[in-house]
């Protein structure tokens, strides 16, 4: 096996090099000791962080640097490189991963050695055997095609983000995906503010057979035509001439009709299922996944990867995938369970490079792997299982059956529909009807709705007298649009072929992160801020934020990838427009905001603008300095939030969820007679109380005032107290042995007097610490803790 060692050598071996530590570690026991596996721990090299690192001049070649931190991980890639007889790359098999191999292969090409690029679609012995007797040359074009959207991302973020300083206030960004991901959001919610809910009713009536059976039927029609029923006394009027009629059963009309089988999960899919069913955010889902894929450890069998590449538009499966599967069917359901084949609709925007995501072997079910797997690990891998095995096996037989009701006047049409399943087909395994229904829907305007099917009587016959037991009136208001979700947001941007694959998972949570979006009851809402900075980029460059236009920019990418386009030219055809319309905004920017601006009433020449700071908006006259007149804005502002979390100090308060400067944090709802705040991270998950750091008598480095020690998730660590004026830190393998000893010693009885503090429900429960609040929240309405209803203010103000 090769060396597990701190130091690693590859005399007379063949080094591979892979992203993760985890992959290494599997892929580490498959192959015997002529091989060494090193991670490079993801990127070696990226463009510089404080500049656009593009030379303009020079056919927009990046400029690519040594990512601060991976000096060393690059040292021992030469080290190794130098010592193995050849390098293979086995980043992973996708456009980024051809970026790192590409990047890695330059860094150790000066020892002249064989280097060759494999791909790992799964991390199981067999895969891992194939694919390194089948090596190949890095794949330039793929590696310009991820250069072509690094620079276009770049491009928007260096040029366009200023002009958002300029025009808001300085701290803001904006993306080339992301920001019409914010306009499609925006968007809908302007158009859910302007719907005017209309009110409808509906009619039912339960039918009594000759049987003494009782079935319901929707009024469908009156007088051959869809009823219009606007009001409650219309509603009443056509009841009491319904009571008067005589029913029977008008038309019988029986039909088989098949449920084809899911497709197998791509990246989009299975984002929106684990979401729609696990309730798991995109993000949480890729991380998962990439666990399930890199290797978990079973037992004795050491790490094994469960899952293929997750990061996928394809749903082709490989021929000995399917053939494993049709054993497996054809021995537990039978060979009648079987289905057709691989199914493969690869959409227009397709690169088809990786199979869809599948179990590495469908023989391990997801029963068998339950004491190895964490509960989310065990969550997602049966959806995925569930989801291929079903795609693999026979359509689903559903005989369905319309019964038509009618007067003898034909007047009144009531109509109730009854399914019974003749063959389960894949629905053995998967039969989630909704999100089957969800997939199908094209449109994410609407929230999906079960079609209402009955139980039907077993004896109806044609011509049977029905008498009326029952009339029901139901009051319904049509619905605007719904709100997005994260499920159905990567849907639309998925429609639209905006993003890929890699990209779905970091679009809502870099909205999220900047404070653009919030996350209600699993519905994106957009913020104040948000709205306004997507109306003033969409009035300034509509022609780059608009939906046509980023999805062609994605085509572009993809002809890149194959040859079909040029690097250089794309980037011109990007760049020099928008130099063009950003010289014209820059002097002149259009701000609808301040479109029907008053006049300034004190010094009667400027007018009151709109103008923004990091804790909100505010009018100003427009010859400031000159005239320093302002205004408040009347604004919305957001109540705090029950979260149904106890106070961990006080105990007699309830954690509120409050919107400060600096993002969302909970507060005691007894403030200010308690104080207590608790942070979320970027996840929005609760962060744990830290104990208060222990001052020390050791010098910064950089001012010489005293250090703080903190106890970190690597141990010890020394700050400067004066942080942020001073950044200074003190390595702590650098102290002295007795004092580190001292230090540690002080710092144990530091922990013992401040000892972890547990953080609740109201009802006693632990609090999910690894759960985003807006999940907490909704969980916590649901089990009754609290309603959904905001906190009253109080006088008092809590501060961030």
């Amino acid at each position: 096996m090769a060396s597990k060692s701190a130091t690693p050598s590859a005399r007379n071996r063949t080094l591979v090099v892979v992203e993760s530590p985890s992959k290494a570690k599997t892929i580490n026991k498959y192959l015997g000791d002529g091989y060494t596996v090193y991670a490079s721990i993801g990127h070696i090299k990226d463009l510089p962080k404080k500049e656009i690192g593009i030379d303009f001049d020079n056919h927009y070649e990046p400029r690519y640097e040594i990512i601060a931190g991976k000096e060393k991980v690059v040292r021992q890639l030469k080290k190794l490189a130098g010592e193995a007889d050849r390098v293979l790359i086995a980043t992973d098999p996708d456009r980024e991963g051809e970026a790192i191999a590409w990047h890695i292969s330059n860094e150790v090409e000066f020892a002249s050695k064989p280097i060759h690029r494999v791909l790992f679609n799964e991390i199981t012995k067999n895969a891992i055997i194939e694919a390194i007797g089948r090596p190949r040359q890095i794949d330039y074009r793929l590696v310009r095609s991820q250069q072509t959207r690094q620079g276009l991302d770049k491009i928007v973020g260096y040029r366009i983000s200023p002009f958002l300083w300029n025009v808001v206030y300085r701290g803001l960004s904006a993306g080339r995906v992301q920001s019409v991901a914010l306009r499609l959001i925006c968007e809908r919610e302007a158009e859910i503010e302007a719907f005017k809910s209309q009110e409808y009713w509906t009619i039912s009536g339960d039918f009594i057979t000759p049987e003494k059976e009782t079935f319901r039927a929707r009024l469908v029609k009156i007088g051959g035509e869809k009823p219009e029923i606007t009001n409650g006394e219309q509603a009443e009027a056509i009841t009491e001439s319904i009571r008067k009629r005589l029913f029977g059963v008008g038309e019988i009309i029986p039909k088989v009709i098949q449920r084809r089988q899911p497709l197998p999960f791509t990246t989009s899919l299975l984002q929106q299922a684990a979401s729609n069913q696990l309730g798991f955010g995109s993000q949480k889902t890729m991380r998962v996944a990439q666990q399930l894929y890199e290797g978990i450890e079973l037992g004795p069998e050491g790490a094994t990867g469960l899952i293929t590449y997750m990061r996928t538009d394809s749903t082709r499966i490989s021929g000995e995938a399917v053939g494993q599967a049709r054993d497996y069917i054809s021995s537990q359901f039978g060979p009648e369970y079987i289905g057709p084949g691989s199914p493969s609709k690869a959409g227009k925007n397709s690169q088809d490079a990786h199979e869809a995501i599948r179990p590495t072997t469908v023989a391990r079910t997801p029963e068998s792997l339950r004491k190895h797997l964490s509960a989310d690990q065990f969550k997602l891998y049966e959806l995925i299982w569930k989801r291929f095995l079903a795609s693999m096996m026979a359509p689903a037989k559903i005989e369905q059956t319309r019964v038509d009701v009618e007067d003898h006047e034909k007047e009144f049409l009531f109509r109730a529909t009854g399914n019974r399943t003749i063959f389960p087909g894949f629905f053995r395994v998967y039969d989630d009807q909704q999100e089957m229904d969800y997939e199908a829907q094209k449109s994410t305007r609407d929230e999906v709705e079960k079609e209402q099917i009955v139980k039907l009587p077993e004896h109806l016959a044609l011509g049977d007298t029905l008498p009326l037991s029952e009339l029901e009136r139901r009051q319904s208001f049509t619905r605007p649009a719904a709100r997005y979700s994260e499920a159905s947001l990567v849907k639309e941007l998925d429609n639209y072929g905006i993003g890929r694959p890699s990209t779905y998972a970091s679009i809502f949570s870099t909205l999220q992160e900047r404070r653009y979006v919030e996350l209600q009851k699993k519905k994106i809402i957009p913020t104040e801020l948000g709205r306004d900075v997507s109306t003033i980029l969409v009035a300034n460059f509509p022609e780059l934020f608009n939906v046509k236009f980023t999805a062609l920019m994605e085509d572009e990418l993809d002809k890149v990838a194959s040859g079909d386009d040029d690097y250089e030219q794309v980037l011109e055809a990007f760049y020099r427009p928008l130099e063009t319309a950003l010289s014209l905004r820059k002097a002149d920017p259009v701000i609808p905001q301040n479109r029907e601006a008053a006049t300034c009433e004190k010094c009667g020449k400027g007018h009151m603008i709109v103008k923004w700071t990091t804790s909100g908006k505010f009018l100003g006259c427009s010859c400031y300095p000159q005239c320093k007149n302002i205004k408040s804005i009347a604004t919305t502002k957001v109540k705090p939030r029950e979260t149904g979390i106890a106070c961990p100090k006080c105990g007699e308060g309830r954690m509120l969820l409050r919107n400060g400067r600096l993002g969302p944090f909970l507060a005691c709802s007894n403030y200010p007679k308690c104080n207590t705040l608790l942070n979320l991270n970027k996840q929005r998950h609760i962060e744990p109380i830290k104990a208060p750091p222990v001052k020390t008598d050791l010098g910064c480095p950089k001012c010489g005032s005293p250090m703080y020690l903190r106890s970190g998730k690597r141990g010890p660590w020394l700050g400067c107290s004066t942080f942020p004026k001073c950044r200074g830190r003190l390595s702590w393998t650098t102290i002295e042995t007795e004092v580190r000893e001292h230090w540690e010693a002080v710092m144990k009885e530091h922990l013992a007097a401040h000892p972890a503090v547990t953080i609740s429900m109201i009802d006693g429960t632990p609090a999910p610490m690894t759960m985003p609040i807006e999940d907490i929240i909704a969980k916590a309405e649901e089990a009754g803790l609290i309603s959904n209803q905001s906190v009253q203010e109080t006088d008092a103000e809590v501060t961030a």
